[in-house]
């Protein structure tokens, strides 16, 4: 219930934010690139000179103001569950993998036990590809996207922050961007999604970190 709190909050300020972009675009004001803390700073800043704008903007703006604060009450709690949470700092140690993408496949897993397998665990969450068979035909599609959606969604983005922000170089990096120069990224952030969700469930039943290189796997 916290992580899909949350995940509302969070969606409907993004919505007001979108919102209040392609709004003012249309009078031929261009937000451009500010970060979440200087967002109602630019817009007050464009529609100042503007009255009947400025009447329209404020209850979005205070609307907004009011989700972003119960937001932030909400991710300190799932902090606070986190720090007191053996697994989830296991987890963590994973690079992309933060407190949310921890808690998400902590409290969906719930009982590792019940994946005989931990590639298995890919599939459950729809990152698998589906098979197209009919006749003669036998092809690969996009995934299957069965299974828990914020799930899905949280690994995608732990995936695309190891592959594009990460900085530190790890076996499982390097595997996903030699996919990444044979496939294109976006099958190599899919691929590595449904890669770490086998890793996270063999860490979390081996009680062990996440290895960085090779050498460190095999002796594992």
């Amino acid at each position: 219930m916290l992580l899909t709190s949350r995940q509302l909050l969070q969606a409907k300020a993004l919505d007001i934010e979108s919102d209040l972009r392609g709004t003012l675009r249309n009078f031929g004001f261009k937000v451009g690139m500010v970060g979440t803390v200087k967002f109602e700073a630019r817009i007050r800043e464009l529609v100042a000179d503007h009255p009947d704008l400025v009447a329209i903007v404020e209850p979005l703006l205070i609307a907004r103001k009011v989700l972003r604060e119960q937001l932030g009450v909400l991710h300190r709690q799932l902090l606070a569950a986190v720090r007191h949470d053996e697994v989830c700092r296991r987890l963590m140690t994973m690079p992309g993998v933060g407190p949310v993408v921890a808690l998400t496949f902590r409290v969906t897993v719930d009982v590792p036990g019940r994946f005989t397998k931990s590639k298995a665990v890919g599939a459950i969450f729809g990152l698998t590809p589906r098979r197209h068979q009919s006749g003669e035909i036998d092809r690969t599609g996009g995934i299957s996207k069965c299974g828990d959606a914020l799930m899905r969604t949280t690994l995608y983005q732990a995936a695309q922050v190891m592959l594009t922000r990460t900085n530190k170089w790890s076996w499982l990096k390097a595997w996903g961007m030699k996919i990444a120069r044979r496939r294109g990224m976006k099958r190599a952030i899919v691929a590595v999604a449904r890669r770490m969700a086998v890793i996270m469930h063999r860490m979390w039943v081996d009680g062990t970190e996440f290895c960085w290189t090779r050498e460190e796997v095999a002796a594992a």
